[in-house]
């Protein structure tokens, strides 16, 4: 990391299987890490913390303890959809980075279409992580 690099916490949410058919992308969570480490490289910001979360309540310390000890920067997330199935309030949380005086911003790029493969690829994935399966 170089010198005055922007530090990025990327923020997925953390959506249950069972929600898979209706929402791909919000169960997606590799996808929506990823999604923000392509916005970060070309900007040139480094991804230093992927949180995944579901409802977490604005003023929990897994959101601010690197941002107190001044090793972060920025927070983003996919879509404003995102930040609202990860964090209990989105309007908190935002009005809490401007306090702390760290941006808050989202890719906002359209989410990927999800035929039958691809969610049975994340479905694979998610239902047999400790069975040895990398996710490929």
């Amino acid at each position: 990391m170089g010198p005055g690099q922007v530090r990025v916490v990327a923020i997925a949410s953390l959506t249950p299987l069972e929600e898979l058919d209706a929402e791909p992308f919000l169960v997606d969570s590799r996808s929506q890490h990823a999604m923000c480490a392509r916005w970060a490289v070309e900007r040139g910001y480094v991804v230093t913390r992927e949180l995944l979360v579901r409802g977490l309540r604005p003023d929990h310390r897994a959101l601010w303890a690197d941002v107190d000890a001044g090793l972060v920067d920025l927070f983003v997330a996919p879509s404003r959809r995102v930040l609202e199935r990860a964090l209990s309030s989105v309007e908190e949380f935002t009005a809490e980075c401007a306090r702390r005086g760290v941006r808050v911003e989202t890719v906002g790029r359209a989410e990927p279409s999800y035929d039958a493969r691809m969610k049975a690829c994340v479905h694979r994935r998610l239902s047999m992580p400790t069975a040895g399966y990398d996710g490929r």
